[in-house]
């Protein structure tokens, strides 16, 4: 993987992109028995604060967030087990126990043992929920962007299905419009540097098949109960039309704090209004 990313990294349209590929470090992770080190975007310096993508994604989707971050905290952006850029082995079992092994690893490889903060989008505000309730001596507070998979219940994706959804997902009409339905005003926000970026990971040997893996498993769900100890936030986009009305309301019966609700954004508050969403990290992690 270490050897794909750095042939990839000349053709990077978005050079913020590439900066935050430049600051990837190979970390070993021999507890989780994979041979291949791990990709780890690592800048900044500060207290540490964990940033953790959403589903099917990759540390590029912070691309934006991290040089508004890095001058305040130390920034650690793993891809998580299974996506992005990390290695997939076909004798290792994917779902969400390995994600959870693996973000425990990550932590005990760092140089402090103390609580780091935690920023978690779409699917990694449950990742980040559940890391918290795990590991609460390693956690001390939590920012969730447009959170996927705090209600509900887990739904396996049946044998054939799973892989077939890997297929539909791999089409580049489907990413495509996946990748303008994230955000709020698609015609402006959305171009080749975006698309590229958002289909970039599936160049990645073994993708279909841990992504098969994965859903076969039904994935995070129901992560919101009970809600962890730590200090929380939540923000969600008006115009978020990846997490719809009848999750949000699920959520909200769950969640003890008000929600912040940001006009003018999609699913993506930290690609819609990066600064925004900057600006409350350092508001909350400051008293959080």
């Amino acid at each position: 993987m270490k050897r794909l990313l750095e042939e990839l990294r000349p053709g990077l349209l978005d050079p913020q992109a590439g900066a935050l590929t430049d600051a990837v470090e190979w970390w070993s992770l021999p507890s989780l028995g994979v041979d291949d080190p791990f990709p780890v975007a690592v800048l900044g310096e500060g207290d540490p604060l964990l940033l953790l993508h959403g589903f099917d994604s990759s540390f590029l989707e912070y691309r934006r967030l991290a040089p508004l971050l890095s001058g305040r905290f130390q920034l650690i952006i793993p891809d998580l087990f299974g996506f992005g850029f990390s290695p997939r082995p076909l004798t290792a079992t994917y779902g969400t126990e390995p994600v959870m092994l693996h973000l425990e690893a990550l932590l005990n490889k760092l140089p402090s043992s103390g609580p780091v903060s935690v920023i978690g989008a779409s699917m990694g505000g449950s990742v980040a929920v559940e890391l918290a309730r795990r590991v609460p001596e390693r956690v001390r507070s939590l920012l969730l962007l447009a959170p996927a998979g705090l209600s509900g219940r887990r739904m396996p994706v049946p044998p054939l299905l799973d892989r077939f959804g890997a297929w539909f997902l791999s089409r580049p009409g489907v990413r495509r419009g996946l990748c303008r339905q994230a955000f709020a005003d698609p015609d402006s926000s959305v171009g080749a540097a975006e698309e590229q970026i958002a289909s970039l990971h599936l160049q990645c040997p073994g993708w279909a098949q841990a992504l098969a893996a994965f859903a076969r498993g039904g994935g995070f769900a129901g992560s919101g109960s009970p809600l962890p100890s730590q200090p929380l936030h939540v923000i969600w986009g008006a115009q978020d039309r990846i997490l719809r009305e009848p999750q949000k309301r699920a959520a909200l019966e769950i969640l003890a704090e008000p929600v912040e609700t940001f006009e003018d954004c999609g699913h993506l508050p930290h690609l819609d209004h990066p600064q925004r969403v900057a600006e409350r990290c350092f508001t909350f992690f400051d008293h959080g």
